[in-house]
């Protein structure tokens, strides 16, 4: 949709000029290495993007999400953790989630740069003795605008399958699997065509690059390998389903 292209070029636009690393010169600079430029002072450090890709690829930080259910379903970083905060609060949850382990590593996300949420959980954290807390405060819009993959749960499908009549579904299993039934309206782009250079053209829409793109396989690891491959083309918004196609078929019927 257009606003929501006017939005990415937002983001773009501010990655341009308000992303500093402290002490780094703007013209050598790589913009994964980029962080949000903010007061000095603020209570947790910020993770540039290629760290935070370090961090997945070695599983050495506990990775949460901040914001609400609704959004972490709609669409998170792979390998994030959401927290469900109870009546006492989400640093008892977060201390759950850690086994109390106030010294361990974590990195905090939310919806962008000037999202609160991470922030304002940060510094809960900090004052409650929690001492190896980092943020990556670009969230989640700026992961996705650099080629992040991003997972997309099921109550998050199936809400997007009933009012988001330009969302796209791809179907990454072979043709054969195909057709023997998918979900309705999805198209077919198996991976190893795409990655053989065979598919042409691309099921995939021209019209708006930032049309939602939902991917989903035999398996998460087949959507993902589609997602990846995606992320070095022009499309901004496109998430893969972890689980199955037959259990999402079963489901959107």
């Amino acid at each position: 949709m257009p606003t929501r292209l006017r939005r990415a070029g937002l983001w773009l636009a501010l990655l341009g000029t308000f992303l500093l690393s402290a002490g780094a010169r703007a013209d050598s600079l790589s913009i994964l290495d980029a962080t949000f430029a903010e007061a000095a002072s603020a209570s947790t450090p910020q993770i540039s993007t290629a760290e935070l890709r370090r961090i997945l690829a070695t599983n050495q930080m506990v990775v949460i999400d901040t914001r609400s259910r609704a959004e972490f379903d709609a669409g998170h970083i792979p390998g994030a953790r959401r927290v469900e905060a109870g009546a006492d609060g989400p640093v008892a949850a977060v201390d759950r989630m850690l086994n109390g382990n106030r010294a361990a590593s974590v990195v905090l996300y939310c919806n962008g740069p000037f999202c609160q949420a991470s922030r304002r959980l940060g510094d809960q954290l900090a004052k409650a003795g929690f001492t190896q807390v980092h943020r990556y405060q670009l969230g989640i819009p700026v992961w996705r605008a650099l080629g992040g993959p991003t997972e997309i749960e099921l109550p998050g499908i199936v809400r997007v399958f009933g009012v988001d009549r330009s969302a796209v579904f791809i179907d990454t299993r072979p043709p054969d699997e195909f057709a023997a039934g998918s979900v309705p309206t999805a198209a077919n782009l198996p991976v190893e065509a795409l990655l053989g250079g065979t598919a042409t053209p691309l099921p995939l829409p021209e019209d708006d690059f930032n049309r939602r793109i939902i991917l989903f396989g035999r398996d998460g690891a087949q959507a993902r390998r589609v997602a990846e491959a995606l992320a070095t083309r022009p499309w901004h918004n496109v998430a893969y389903f972890p689980g199955s196609a037959s259990e999402l078929i079963a489901v959107l019927k």
